[in-house]
């Protein structure tokens, strides 16, 4: 089936709220209804339930990547701590990522006191290395870490490894206690009636066709609002004046038939660990609360103009992939049929640095490169604080106020992300070929981080 597994695994049917039926006056409006603009809306309202709030979505509440992403409640950040120290210091690039590790707890305590039923497990995550090389990089990640003062990422042996997840030519692996398995739709659904339950309105099926300073404009009349806030993420491009800010790349994944008793017993992952390995094609996925396996990975192509469509989410060469990539690395579930492919859009900045801000009544945040599900929370807790000018320790976190610059106009903005898409497929071969560090994809990092 081509679908969300999320969306079809929602337990309720999904009943557009009413469009938005003319002009409005608010305090704050918030254009897109997935994690970002929800966090925020939820935030805002808690700290002060006398604002009026409005969330405004093109589609429903967790269309885009927020109904569509793998479910890691992760404090991945995509920006390395030797560039966060270099704009600020080492110190605060250190607590900007144990707020990003408490920010999974957050997660979770929202969840509990909210009633959502999200299938939120916290069994941390695992990275198996497979290979020599793949050994050896996970040895100097783990170095890293300890190096920066985040000795709780352990180095794991074979053995220890395998204990967690069964699969095939495992000689190691790493080991964070930072990650969440959830159902993402779940999760945004429940934010959308927690946020309506404080007296938030979410106007669906309305698209924004432009914002500025205290405006968002919309076919059915202009939103006026002290602030704006701009939570668009994989679809930013489609706002004028916002074409080359962030890029949609295409995240696919496939989920199988729930697997029997007797299978797991011999895989594992009985903590609900999340799961990846050192490759450079990112793969990722997680023991769904009903016992199936979601599993995804990058490599559908960038489309010319940073279109975003339905059509694009049927990647066929890109299911086959993760097909023969999951069976290889479990044979286990080779005989057990799929049930869902789907894909969605997650937005990557020039930079790779995501960022959230408020400048003179527009605020943003996104570019989070697929790691978005905890960092959105933080994004909304963030904006939430500066919208009301709160005095945090959130609000001088060294993502804050951060400005990447803009992409390359076309064409060099395709061939650019598709080249770079390729050079990561080529690089896993290279290196088992070689034995040697891909330098297909030494050269990759620099010119997309340099």
């Amino acid at each position: 089936m081509i679908g969300s597994l999320w969306h079809d695994t929602l337990g309720e049917t999904i009943e557009p709220r009413p469009a938005l039926d003319g002009p409005a006056d608010v305090d704050v409006a918030i254009v897109g209804a997935g994690y970002t603009g929800l966090w925020t809306a939820y935030y805002l309202l808690v700290h002060d339930p006398s604002l009026r709030v409005l969330v405004i979505e093109r589609e429903v509440a967790g269309f885009g990547a927020s109904g569509r992403n793998g479910g890691w409640c992760s404090s991945l950040f995509p920006t390395s701590w030797e560039a966060l120290a270099a704009r600020s210091s080492r110190a605060e690039a250190v607590r900007l990522q144990r707020t990003l590790d408490a920010t999974v707890d957050e997660v979770g305590r929202v969840v509990a006191a909210e009633g959502i039923d999200a299938d939120w497990t916290k069994g941390g995550t695992v990275s198996l290395a497979r290979t020599p090389l793949q050994l050896r990089r996970a040895r100097g990640r783990v170095a890293h870490a300890h190096a920066w003062g985040f000795d709780e990422t352990r180095l794991l042996d074979a053995r220890e490894a395998r204990d967690v997840l069964s699969a095939t030519d495992v000689l190691g692996g790493v080991y964070s206690p930072h990650c969440a398995a959830l159902h993402p739709a779940r999760l945004v659904r429940g934010l959308a009636r927690a946020v309506e339950a404080r007296s938030g309105r979410i106007a669906e099926g309305t698209p924004v066709t432009e914002i500025a300073e205290g405006l968002a404009r919309t076919p059915t009349g202009d939103v006026r609002a002290e602030v704006v806030i701009r939570a668009t993420e994989g679809f930013t491009a489609g706002l004028p004046g916002y074409e080359r800010h962030v890029v949609p790349v295409y995240s696919v994944m496939v989920a199988t038939q729930p697997l029997p008793a007797r299978v797991w017993e011999r895989i594992g992952l009985a903590a609900r660990t999340t799961f990846s390995d050192e490759r450079h094609m990112v793969i990722y996925g997680q023991r769904t609360a009903d016992d199936r396996i979601a599993f995804g990975g990058r490599g559908a192509p960038y489309r010319w103009a940073s279109a975003v469509s339905a059509r694009q989410e049927h990647v066929p060469r890109v299911f086959s992939w993760l097909r023969r990539t999951l069976d290889d690395l479990l044979p286990e579930v080779a005989a057990t049929p799929l049930s869902h492919r789907w894909a969605g859009p997650l937005g990557i900045a020039r930079d790779w640095w995501p960022s959230v801000g408020l400048d003179r009544g527009l605020g943003w945040a996104g570019g989070y490169v697929g790691d978005g599900v905890a960092t959105s929370n933080l994004a909304g807790r963030t904006l939430a604080d500066l919208v009301l000018r709160r005095d945090s320790d959130l609000v001088t976190l060294p993502w804050v106020g951060h400005r990447s610059r803009r992409w390359e106009p076309e064409p060099l903005r395709w061939l650019g992300v598709n080249t770079g898409l390729t050079a990561m497929g080529w690089a896993d071969p290279e290196e088992r070929a070689t034995g040697r560090t891909s330098l297909v994809a030494q050269a990759f990092g620099r010119l997309m981080h340099g």
